[in-house]
Parts: C-alpha cells; structure tokens; sequence
C-alpha cells in the first residue's frame, strides 16, 4: 500500500518503502506529452528529490502505453475556432510566439529544462516502459538514470521521418554513433528485447514480469543510503557532463528548430494532411512507406513504395 497518493491533472504521484512512483495519467491520450504533463512531472520529479523517505524513484505510464510522444495533435493543429483564436492571440500578445528559429529553440529549452530535472537530481530514476514509447516519450525516457523495458515494447522516434530530430538527444550515448544514425534516419522502432541487446535500455523483461523486474531493482537500490545512492549518481552523471552531454543537449534543440524550417515534401505533406484531415491521416501517410516500422535484427527490412 502506499504511505500516500497524490492525483493531479496529469498524472499520479506515491511514496512507498522508500520508493516514489510517478505514473503519467493521460491514458486515453496515451499518455502524450503536453506541456501541462511536462511540468507536473518536473515538479513531482524535484519533490521527490526533497523528500527524506524516498532513495529512488520509479517512472510510469497507465493504461496500454508509457507515452504515445509529444502531443502533435495540439501542436500542429492550433486553434480553428476563429472567436477562441483571436482572444488566445490579444492575451498572448506579449509573449513569444512560433514562427522564428530563435522562439522555437526558447520554447523547446523550456521543454526541456523540465525532462533535464532528472539529470540534476541526486536520487536515482527508473523508467519502466511498456506499450508504446515514442518521439518525447524517448525524450523523457532516455534522460533517466536505467531503464527496464518489456520485451514487446515498441520504442522508437518516427516523427524523425517528417517533424524534426530529437530536442533531447541521448540516443548516441545508450546505444552508440551507428545505432543512433540508424534510428534517426529511419524513425524506426525497436522491441523491447532488442532494445536490451543494443544498449538502448538496461534490461527487457516479459510484460507480465515488468512490475516486479522494476520494483525489484529499486528495492535492492533503496536498501543503500540516499546520500551513497547520491554519490554514485552524481560522478557518472559528472563524467558524461566533462565529456560533453549536457552540450549536446542544447546543440539537439537548435538542431531540430533548424530541421523545423525544412520545406522539404514529407514535412510538407504531413502539415498539409494535418490541416486537411487530422493527426490520423498525417501519420497514416507519414508512415505507411515503413511497413510496420519494426526492426528485426538480423532481416533485411521491408519498404512499402
């Protein structure tokens, strides 16, 4: 039982035997990233990290999926009500808006400082994935500290083939220059069990067995004190910091406001097909050149012309 439950808008928030859990709870959105979502996590995340009874915390998602990706329908679709439209535009005004490569890349650091709380926090964060992971579900997911798969996950980031590259780049650091070239060029994705033995993710376990695979392993973490647990965290994340990461991360936003401005026929036809007939038809034609959009390791891969 947990010592306690915390429900927000956006997501579900416990503590229990030293381990805090924070669920996203965007089921029937399937859990797509909103900025709402983003900073409920953050602020749960650095709770977390202050509270004296937690050593570890475990990263979630309910329902079928951890995190279908950012929330494209919101982002790409705008506003058609042309009375909400003209108030949403007077009250914000003032502020930034979309439209210039130095307010995209402002917009998606503010995105980002959020997911990078994981990395400046000094208690460990396991992600446990199941269902689908996708494009800011990556985001998230590969900022934490391990992450146990099922191994009939489906992670990948398919938006690569037409909306941009990922504002939070880790990929080259879990599974190396040719894997990462390799998922980003084709916005492929990978199952859980392959993802194990490419280094994307720690361990791929059966779906059935996820729940105790993750719980298991914090267990075994929160059992050594916060502050050693501390210490081991912060001289990893230190020498991936003298080696460059967190550069690279700022470098991975102004990377993709730069791809933002491609005019190329695939990005043009997916805002196109947005516009037109919806988020569903825009990745149903994004996509259907890549069959399934599978990698099996080993196997020629398919293309659907």
């Amino acid at each position: 039982m947990a010592k306690w439950l915390k429900t927000t808008d956006h997501i579900k928030f416990s503590v229990a035997n030293r381990i805090a859990r924070i669920t996203l709870n965007r089921p029937e959105k399937r859990n797509a990233m909103s900025t709402a979502l983003l900073q409920e996590v953050s602020n749960a995340l650095m709770e977390a990290d202050d509270l004296n009874d937690v050593s570890v915390v475990v990263i979630d998602g309910e329902g079928k999926d951890f995190c279908s990706g950012y929330d494209l329908a919101a982002g790409y679709a705008g506003v058609t009500n042309p009375e909400e439209a003209a108030r949403i535009a007077a009250e914000t005004a003032n502020y930034r808006q979309k439209g210039s490569f130095d307010n995209d890349c402002w917009s998606m650091e503010r995105s980002q400082d959020m997911m990078g709380v994981i990395g400046k926090m000094h208690k460990f964060v396991i992600a446990k994935v199941h269902g689908y992971c996708l494009a800011g579900g990556t985001d998230l997911v590969l900022s934490c500290d391990m992450i146990i798969a099922a191994e009939n996950a489906k992670i990948g980031f398919p938006a690569t083939r037409a909306n941009g590259t990922p504002p939070s780049n880790w990929w080259i650091y879990h599974m190396g220059p040719q894997w990462a070239k390799r998922m980003l060029a084709t916005g492929d994705m990978l199952w859980g069990r392959d993802a194990a033995k490419l280094g994307l993710v720690l361990d791929a376990v059966p779906a059935e067995q996820l729940e105790e695979a993750v719980m298991s392993l914090a267990k075994r973490m929160s059992y050594v004190d916060a502050e050693m647990l501390s210490t081991h965290k912060r001289i990893v994340n230190l020498a991936m910091e003298v080696m460059g990461a967190n550069t690279m991360q700022r470098l991975s936003v102004e990377m993709d406001a730069r791809s933002h401005l491609v005019a190329g026929p695939m990005r043009t036809a997916f805002k196109k097909d947005m516009a037109e007939g919806g988020l569903k038809l825009a990745l149903k034609n994004r996509d259907r050149p890549f069959g399934d959009g599978m990698v099996r390791l080993g196997e020629p891969q398919q293309t659907f012309d």
